[in-house]
């Protein structure tokens, strides 16, 4: 098949799972075409099957804001005329589900395009259901040939705040569990010194990953074993989360790594990883650290509870509830076997339902039925 796909290139999760779709499906065979405004973060290097078109936006005095979703509908009918694309697979509903419904109508004439459309998280529960967005994305989702969601959470999110006639189907989010494995960790003592537990946190810093709460949480741990806290990523609450740890007096313990393509060789240096969202449709890099074989501390009622509810691999809390994260992450840390167990119990899941082999395989299916 050939298909082209729309995502946010930057750091972020749907960016994330859009692109190692497309990586996936072309190490299948198919012909994938990425229309995104630069090439996606995770896609470096030459990629057999896989094509860049670049959204260009014209920037005009006039325009006081750029109308993006304007010159990506312009490039998803270029390219799926050019390329004879099977189908639009676009990821975050805004604007790109809109886009790609006037794509479908400008080819109308000329090809059949068909929309498929997965939901994210706040493509739903933030920015979609804003009143300057909800009727467009409630219009552009009913537009759509399928709409899938990443997590049961996310749609039963979706249908509780919008009234949409469409069947949801979902298919999780997926790791690759031999990229993301235990055995491949960089040199520990690059990143820890060698008494030292971590604790870490991969995000795109924004206040709804509650950044303050894992440092809270660390500084609570600290007081009673050796830990390390480590920060990778970028984003808006970097600066904030710095002078934190500055006032605290934590600077020498915390270890900010900025941006990193690649983390699948830094995640199994942890001995937890936390997610303390305010809330998470699904939660892809707390997977990918079941996938190395490391605990979680995350937030219960999201899309967590999917893969972690059940507390065999890790720990969930109410938003906010920085005293039980603490004494989750000291059970973890303290009690003979538990992190280890609880390591092997979140791998042993990860390769077993959330394999990129299956969750694959599902969205070939879907575009099968859609073609």
């Amino acid at each position: 098949m050939k298909i082209g796909i729309t995502c946010y290139p930057t750091y972020g999760g749907s960016g994330t799972v859009a692109t190692e779709l497309g990586r996936s499906l072309a190490m299948r065979g198919h012909q994938i075409h990425f229309i995104t405004t630069a090439l996606p973060y995770r896609l470096s290097g030459y990629v057999e099957n896989v094509y860049f078109h670049e959204v260009e936006v014209f920037n005009y005095p006039l325009f006081d804001y750029v109308p993006y979703s304007l010159s990506l509908a312009s490039k998803m009918s270029q390219v799926a005329l050019r390329e004879n694309l099977d189908l639009l697979h676009v990821h975050y509903a805004v604007p790109h589900a809109t886009s790609a419904y006037l794509a479908k109508n400008i080819v109308a004439k000329k090809k059949k395009l068909p929309v498929i459309t997965t939901l994210h998280g706040t493509d739903i529960t933030l920015v979609g259901i804003d009143p300057s967005y909800y009727d467009i994305t409630l219009f552009s989702i009913e537009n759509s040939d399928s709409v899938t969601a990443v997590s049961e959470y996310l749609k039963k999110e979706t249908l509780s705040k919008f009234a949409i006639d469409k069947t949801i189907d979902v298919i999780p989010n997926f790791v690759d569990s031999e990229k993301f494995s235990p055995e491949t960790p960089i040199q520990k003592d690059c990143v820890k010194e060698p008494d030292e537990k971590v604790i870490m946190h991969i995000s795109n810093f924004r206040a709804i990953k509650r950044i303050p709460d894992i440092i809270n949480v660390f500084e609570g741990v600290r007081k009673h074993i050796n830990t390390r806290l480590i920060l990778i990523g970028s984003g808006p609450e970097l600066e904030n989360v710095r002078r934190l740890v500055d006032s605290k007096g934590l600077t020498d313990k915390v270890s900010f790594l900025g941006r990193q393509n690649d983390v699948s060789k830094l995640i199994p240096c942890a001995d937890i990883y936390m997610l303390p969202s305010e809330h998470e449709s699904f939660g892809l890099t707390a997977l990918e650290a079941m996938s190395c074989q490391v605990p979680v501390i995350g937030t219960s009622g999201s899309g967590m509870d999917d893969f972690l509810g059940d507390g065999t691999a890790g720990f969930l809390y109410p938003v906010g509830d920085v005293d039980g994260m603490i004494d989750g992450c000291l059970r973890i840390l303290g009690e003979s076997g538990l992190g280890e167990k609880m390591g092997a119990n979140g791998r042993a899941r990860a390769v077993e339902r959330y394999n990129v082999d299956n969750i694959v395989g599902k969205y070939e299916e879907l575009y099968e039925s859609v073609i």
